[in-house]
């Protein structure tokens, strides 16, 4: 099932008058009812949620880098005369994809280290570090949202068949971005902060 799929099938939903047990509820986001006291659950849902989806978002396009470079190499664009790698274009572009896609990947995975490694001897997690968790985390998938348009579109209709790597892909990365973690607004949020603001939406840090 692809990631489109899967969220689709999920299903949203509410009760009323019914009565759930502490033991069966889950509130690892509150310091007060926090069970367990290991490093994991020093972050919230949320923060774990987006370096999760940033990671699969990254993952995803890097799939579709690969698989866009593998089909530069013989590739001959209708009435070209030559493969989509000797394009001078689409090498800038190869070029700027995988800067924006390692800058990613480099600024997320110091970013957690760093900071899991500061919770670990404080004991708690900082505004500051959820921001920067927010930031690093919203600025990968959308870089990686760009890189899998930039796949999508310079391989042709190449990409708008099933059969072919891309179009999966581009469904995947764009269902990644729609959802929470994926969302625009967190740069304002972390803007705001950066620049002395009372951010709007704390509660999705």
């Amino acid at each position: 099932m692809s990631l489109g799929c899967a969220a689709q099938a999920a299903i949203k939903y509410s009760v009323t008058e019914l009565f759930v047990p502490a033991t069966y509820v889950a509130a690892r986001d509150d310091d007060s009812t926090r069970r367990e006291d290991g490093l994991l659950y020093r972050f919230s849902s949320l923060q774990l949620y987006a370096s999760g989806f940033a990671g699969v978002a990254m993952g995803i396009a890097g799939s579709a880098l690969d698989a866009f470079i593998e089909l530069a190499r013989d590739k001959v664009p209708f009435r070209g005369k030559s493969t989509l790698r000797d394009n001078d274009v689409v090498q800038s572009q190869i070029a700027q994809a995988k800067a924006r896609l390692r800058s990613a990947r480099a600024f997320l995975y110091q970013s957690l280290e760093e900071i899991t490694a500061e919770v670990e001897r404080a004991g708690h997690i900082t505004l500051d570090q959820r921001m920067v968790i927010r930031l690093a985390s919203t600025f990968a998938i959308h870089q990686s949202m760009s890189v899998v348009d930039m796949a999508y579109h310079a391989a042709g209709s190449t990409a708008i068949f099933e059969e072919n790597p891309f179009e999966r892909r581009f469904r995947d990365i764009h269902t990644v971005s729609q959802q929470l973690q994926g969302r625009r607004e967190h740069f304002e949020t972390v803007g705001q902060y950066l620049l002395g603001l009372e951010p709007d939406t704390l509660r999705w840090l």
